[in-house]
Formats: C-alpha cells, structure tokens, sequence
C-alpha cells in the first residue's frame, strides 16, 4: 500500500489516520451528492474505509477510535452527509469537513465550563503530522491486497480473523490473479496442510477436472461437499470455474455447528463478485500449453437510468487439448447478478449459474507391480476416448434487512442442479491372472501374464440435485458491560443424486505395450444394470453468540441440533432391488476464547463436535450388507495470530487434535457387490487420530512485496480398527488395517513459498515478478500384497512475471506464468487401487501432475 504525506493541519488532538482516499472526483458540496451505497454491517473501521471508496471522498480517522465498534448496514441512495451519520449513529463520534473533499472523523467533545481550569482556549491548538494511507475496499474490483481483515466462514458475521478464535485462512483475488489460478486445486496450494486428489482427469493443464470425485483432504479427511456463499454444493463442485470468484475462504475443524454435514477436517466456502455502484469493467485473454486459451470477461454498475439496480456479470469460455491421450476440456460458463437496493436498510439479489463442460475423461491408472508403481510416460491413457458432458444450473434469492442499528436478518433460498452423461466412460482394473476370465470369451496372452481389465460403462447418467433455504438473525447488544453478536438461524437442505449406467463390455490391454482400443472378451451385460436413487434431508437449527469480555478477552460459544433423513434405493445386475435407510440426529457444541492483548497478537483455543450420516456399505455376504453407523468427532485446537504493518501481514501457528470415528473408506476386492456394481462396498475404520501443526503466513512484507508461506505437519493415523475388517482383508495376501497405520491419501508434510515484487518507481514501476515453490511428501494406498501402495513425494516450482500499464483510466497487463518450471514427474494423488482376486497385486489410481506448463495472459481494466 502507498503512504502519501500531506500538509499538517492544526487538530485539538493528536491525529494518527488510517484512511485517505486521494482521488478527489466529486466536489463534496455539490447541489446533489447523492448516490446509491451498498455495504454491509461490518467493523466500523471498514464500513468508513468502503464508503470512502464509494463517495470518492478523503476519510481521516485515528483507527483506536473505531476499534471494537461495528457499523449498520448502508444501502440506497443517500448524500454523503446522510451516510457518515448513519454510519457514526451511537459510536460518539462525529465528523467535520476541513476541505471540499476532506473529511475528519473525531469523538464528540461537550464543551467545557469557562471555570473549568483544564478547558483549553479555543486559539491554541497543536499542530500534528497527519500520515495518509489508502486503504482499499476488500470488493474494490482494483484491490492488490494479498490480505483481507475479515472473514465469514467461521462465524457468519463478517468478523475480523485476528479477533476469530478458529484457524481461517482467506486467498484474495489478487492471488488468484497472480498465479492465474483457473480451478480450486491451483488455489488451495496457498493453505497449509491442504491437498486435492481427483478419481478422473481431463490431463489440461493445472489439472482442471471433469465431472467427477474431486476431493480435498483437511486436517486428514477428504470431502466433496464444497460451499458457495455459505450455500452447499456436491459432487463435481472442485471442478468450478473462478471466473466469478471474490476470494476462497478456508475454514479449518469441525464447522458442524454452522453448516450441518460437513467432514470435520474443514470446509472451503467460495465467495463470489457482487455488484458493485462504480462502474467497472474488466477481459482476460489466457493462452499456454496444451492448446489451452481462456477468455474471462467482467462487468458491473448501476442499471442504466436506476440507481437503486445494481449488476455484476461474469463469464468465461476455456478449451484445452490436455496433456494425456484421449483427454480435453471445453467449458462454458456465465453468472449474472442483480442487486436491488429496496430501502436504506433492505435489498435483494437474484443470482443465477451456468456451466457447460465437454471433456474427454481420463481414468488415471498405474499398474503397481513387485512393490512399485509401473514407470509409464505420463501422456499414456489405458482407458478410451471418454466423452462427457456436464451441465450445471444454479439459481439463487436472497434479502436482507437492517431493522436498526443492531438487529438484521437474511433469507436464503438456492437450488443447485448438475446433470452428468458419457456415452463411453472406462473403468479399470488390473489383473495378473487374465485366465480367469477366458469363460466370457478368448483372452489374449500377455506380457508376464499380467493384463489391464477395463470395463465399459456406456450412457452413464448421473444427476445431483440441492434445494437448501437458511434464516439469520443477527443481533449486538450489551449486557452488565459486555458487548454481544448474537446469531440465531436455521436451515434445510434437500439433496438428490441419481445414477444409471449399462456395463456392456469388458475388455484387456497390454501394460507395457498398450494398443488401443484393446480387446474384446465379453460382450453386453445388460441394459441399465445399475440404477441407485439417493435422497438426504438435513434439518438444522443453531445458536451462537460472541462476547467481548474484559481484559481483551473474546469468547464464542454455539451449538447446533441436527436432524438427517437419508434412503438410497440401488438396483444393479446382480441384485434386484436392495434399499438403505438411516434417520439420525444430533447436538454438537462449539466453545472458542480468544485473547487480544495487543493489536498486533491474539492467542486463542477451540474445542468442537461434529457429527455425520455415512453413506457407505459393508459387505456381509451374497446379497447381505448393512449401512455403516453415523460418525463422529472432536477436536482441540489452539494457535497464535499476529498482524504486522497495519494488518497488511498476517501469520497463524496453530496446533489440533481431531479424532474421528467410523470412517468409510473402499472395500478394494471386486467381487464385492453391494447392490452398486463391482467396488461398490465399503469398510468401516473405527477411528483415525489426526493432529499436528500449522503455520501460515501471508501478506505485504515491504511496499510491493508480497509473500505466502506455509507448513502443515500431519500426523493422521489409524487408532481403532473395526473387528469386521479382518474378513476382508487376508494379512497373507492383501495387507491389513492395523493400529499404527498411516490413513491412506494423507500426505504427512505439506509446504508452499510464493512471493512477487513489483517495483514501485522509476523506470521499471508497473513491473512485477516472482515465483514460488510447492513441496509434498509421499502418499500411501489401499494395502496391497507388498503392503500399502506408495507415492514419491516431489517438489515442484513456479516462476511469474507481468508489466501493468495504465492509458487514462485503462490499465492493462501482460503476465506469463510458467509451472513446474523444472519439468518434475510426480504424481498429485493416489486413491488407493483394486486388488486382483486371485494374486492380490492390483493398480492404483495415480493421478500424474501437469508437466512443465506455460500459461501468458493479456488484461484489460477501466
């Protein structure tokens, strides 16, 4: 951020400022100064920082004035003096103008009688430096902050990290913008102890998926449930476009309390761009390797002619070759908003997604043979050309209203549609024993008698549909001298998945030497033979209030009682029609105290309970299998926060013991059939124990340099097993679940350095430049016959330079990012493998990471 110094002016007291805004467009005592302001009910401090931006007016005030104080919410169309006092209602502040486009915000000072000997005379008054700082709006589509004070993940109310006794961790737009990250798994590597594993692959560059199971592992435990907005998404939601994304909040531990379902290792929540009254408008061309172009393009503003109509309209368009045979992406995508500022204190937006994807899928797959993983190139495919097409609907209304300065409430109704078809998607195995299935037809010899088993799986058909309302109330309030934010809500979601497919062919190809499309030894199955109905109703109602108590000290305390109707009807083959219901409910608590001595540091702690539906099955016999009970957890958690340099540099250590319960993981013999087709089943681990610490760091450490580290270390290890594990897995041949087992896809460390300078003068100002590097240890698998499946761990690096340059009120950048700069192989994740039944060796399913990748760019702004 800038410092500029301007005249000192005399004050009758020492005026330290926070804020300046120095871009004088309007003259503060027009006729007509009125406009159409939309912010939030936030920190007094950034509700004056972003009406400031929006009134293009100079805002000076000592930040120790505004701290602790909040603000009501400001929407409509009001002059300038109306806002300031909306704004400073009940915080004894008051505010004068110095200049026509200057203003000072001060406390309210009654006057003192003339006996009074400490009443100053109103002629001496001390002449004070006044420092100007700009502090940008968090939204302001122009803000380079690699920092953002506040969040909402972890409470709901927009309240600032360092004063949240939870571990959240926020990736601004302007990370995003540097790395060019085009899919959450480009933007998670900037979160400690965070990675994404995906079971199909389009093999574009940064790993961009199709539809399928892309997961990301927090804290040990894997989840597909990702959140937009606070609202929830599925299946296929890690495969999002950005194009319209704000920023990537990452709440870490259980979050059961606010949201319901959710794996206790944490949960991502998307925010997205909202519109905006300053007119802005915004295109992005992106080109690189793989034939990969993007095209992005924003735009919002007032609706011509009507102030109180706000709009925001995002899109982009991506087609990609890929790195891997038979694989590619073409992806469609637009997202419009429409604000209506009702009333000062009410509004309402409508919201709408659309996203088409066609992708050639690529199921990754690696044999691994005598205890380690076949050295192929990592271009090479054993599946087909997979065609598939995605299609997902979003739709969502929201309102709001300020009944006063301390009392609100919100309204949410969402529903999220995703539609899901491939004519020719291969399923893999992998045998060393062909001649087992020489009964469905003539089996070709092989290499070392090992064969790859694929399995055809035409017109596949899936659809995940989520309707989901909430209510907030929020309130502040004081009692006996505390100051309290109380929450008050309640939601309901409804989510529906279906499923069909036909088996109709199954299929060998040589591992070695691979000659497509393979051959033939069993023809059509069946028609539609496996159909599964799945339908989940979650009902959640949840109390939290947040107390500011003496002494700096903030305490957070909720609970939340959860009621889960689940049923799912499977038809396949094999099995005429088998049916699984589970109704469950529960009260998981939360309690947080944090401690704030010192602007700069806070000390807090947590503990929080989660709680769970499972939705996996086990294996009992032919035609026998029961649901795996709910699962549970618990977690201590407690951490160090520091802010440097006005809050511009943010840096969290934090240390958690989570212990979860129950946990499905795949059954990996094929000839278990649970009513869903071959790998259908699942077995339960009676409990995982994961721990360990987390450092993250992030920010502007000089003027123009930016920077983010981090580190995790996590120790995720098996303490109780399930007694009915043993009759799955036989120590002789496929390995074991034991006591003191690593979880499989949990790497134990996890790193990342990024850091960009851009110079700030001279003949080189605009130009910027960087680089970082992201470093993980090896993984683990489903035990096999060597025992678990091993990954390498790798490291890998990045390099990113840009020039900016701004023509009037039209900036435009060109930027180049290379990644994997080295051209390191290495696989991202590994999910385990199928075991043969006979030898039981079997393959995983590695997903190799991108090669060396270019990705250039040209931006247009004004």
């Amino acid at each position: 951020m800038k410092k500029m110094k301007f005249t000192a002016f005399k004050v009758a007291f020492n005026l330290t400022v926070a804020l300046g805004i120095s871009s004088p467009i309007k003259n503060a005592y027009s006729t007509d100064n009125s406009k159409a302001y939309t912010i939030p009910s936030v920190s007094l401090s950034d509700a004056l920082t972003q009406f400031s931006d929006q009134a293009n007016i100079k805002l000076l005030f000592d930040p120790a004035l505004t701290k602790n104080l909040n603000s009501p919410r400001l929407n409509g169309k009001i002059t300038i003096d109306q806002g300031l006092k909306q704004l400073l209602r009940g915080s004894n502040l008051t505010y004068r103008v110095v200049d026509n486009n200057v203003y000072i915000v001060e406390p309210v000072v009654k006057p003192k009688k003339p006996e009074d000997p400490e009443a100053p005379s109103s002629s001496t008054l001390p002449t004070v430096k006044v420092t100007d700082t700009r502090l940008y709006d968090a939204t302001d589509p122009y803000n380079t902050d690699y920092t953002l004070p506040n969040a909402t993940a972890g409470t709901k109310t927009d309240t600032p990290i360092i004063e949240t006794p939870l571990n959240v961790q926020v990736i601004s737009k302007q990370v995003l913008k540097d790395q060019q990250a085009i899919t959450l798994g480009d933007a998670l590597k900037n979160v400690s102890g965070v990675t994404v594993s995906t079971l199909l692959n389009t093999g574009a560059p940064s790993n961009t998926n199709g539809q399928s199971a892309t997961n990301i592992t927090l804290r040990g435990f894997a989840s597909e449930t990702y959140f937009r907005d606070g609202f929830r998404l599925q299946q296929g939601a890690g495969a999002r476009q950005l194009a319209n994304v704000e920023s990537i909040e990452v709440l870490k531990g259980p979050a059961a309390v606010l949201y319901g379902l959710v794996e206790p290792g944490g949960l991502v929540n998307v925010t997205t761009k909202q519109p905006q009254a300053t007119p802005y408008y915004a295109f992005n061309q992106q080109f690189g390797s793989f034939d990969n172009y993007r095209s992005t393009a924003d735009a919002t503003g007032p609706v011509i002619g009507h102030d109180d109509l706000l709009y925001r309209l995002n899109f982009s368009y991506q087609t990609s070759s890929g790195f891997q045979d038979f694989t590619g992406l073409d992806d469609v995508f637009v997202a419009p908003v429409l604000t209506w500022l009702i009333s000062p204190k009410t509004q309402a937006s409508v919201e709408f997604e659309y996203n088409h994807q066609h992708t050639g899928l690529n199921s990754p797959f690696n044999p691994y043979i005598n205890g380690q993983l076949l050295d192929i190139p990592r271009s090479r495919s054993y599946g087909e050309f997979s065609p598939a097409t995605t299609e997902t609907f979003l739709g969502s209304l929201h309102w709001s209203h300020q009944f006063n300065d301390n009392w609100s409430l919100k309204h949410r109704f969402s529903v999220n549609q995703q539609n899901y078809a491939s004519g020719n998607n291969v399923a893999i195995a992998f045998t060393a024993s062909p001649n087992i299935y020489s009964g469905f037809g003539s089996v070709p010899p092989s290499i070392n008698g090992f064969q790859i088993l694929r399995q055809n799986l035409a017109n596949t058909f899936s659809q995940n549909n989520t309707y989901s309302t909430n209510l907030d109330v929020t309130g502040h309030f004081d009692t006996a001298g505390l100051k309290h934010t109380l929450l008050l809500g309640g939601d309901y979601y409804r989510i529906n998945n279906r499923f069909a497919n036909e088996r109709n062919l199954i299929s060998l190809i040589d591992p070695f030497n691979p000659v497509h499309p393979g051959t033939v030894i069993a023809e059509s199955l069946g028609d539609q033979s496996l159909k599964i109905n799945e339908q989940i109703d979650q009902y959640g109602l949840y109390l939290q209030d947040q107390v500011k108590l003496p002494y700096d000290l903030h305490f957070t305390g909720g609970f939340r009682y959860q009621y889960i109707q689940q049923n799912t009807t499977s038809q396949s083959l094999f099995f005429s029609s088998t049916n699984v219901a589970q109704n469950q409910d529960a009260i998981t608590p939360r309690v947080g105290l944090l401690w704030h001595p010192q602007n700069w540091i806070s000390v807090y702690a947590n503990y929080a309970e989660s709680f769970g539906a499972n939705t996996g099955i086990v294996y009992q016999g032919p035609g026998q299998f029961t649901p795996i009970a709910p699962s549970s957890a618990k977690q201590i958690e407690g951490g160090i926060k520091t802010e440097f340099f006005d809050g511009r540099l943010r840096a969290t250590l934090a240390y958690f013991d989570l212990t979860k319960t129950n946990i499905a993981t795949a059954d990996p013999n094929p000839l278990h059939d649970c009513g869903r087709g071959p790998n259908s089943c699942s077995l339960a681990i009676g409990e995982v124990q994961s721990q360990g610490p987390e450092l993250d760091i992030q920010g502007e450490i000089l003027p123009g340099w930016n920077a983010i580290a981090t580190w995790a270390n996590v120790s995720a290890i098996i303490t109780k097993t399930n007694a009915t594990n043993d009759s799955f897995f036989d120590a002789s041949t496929q390995g074991s679940l034991n006591v003191g087992d690593r979880l499989f896809n949990v790497p134990r460390n996890t790193a990342s350095f990024w850091n960009t300078y851009e110079f700030q003068a001279g003949d080189l100002k605009g130009f910027k430049l960087g680089g970082g590097v992201t470093v993980q240890e090896g993984q683990i698998g489903t035990p096999g016959l060597n025992g678990p499946i091993k990954t390498p761990g790798f490291a890998t690096l990045s390099l990113f330079t840009a020039y900016s340059y701004s023509i009037g009120k039209t900036k435009i950048t060109a930027q180049l990012n290379v990644d994997n700069v080295l051209d390191k192989t290495y696989y991202s994740s590994i999910n385990g493998g199928t075991v043969d039944p006979v030898s039981g060796i079997f393959g995983a399913t590695a997903v190799f990471g991108a090669p060396r990748t270019f990705l250039g760019s040209i931006n247009i702004q004004y």
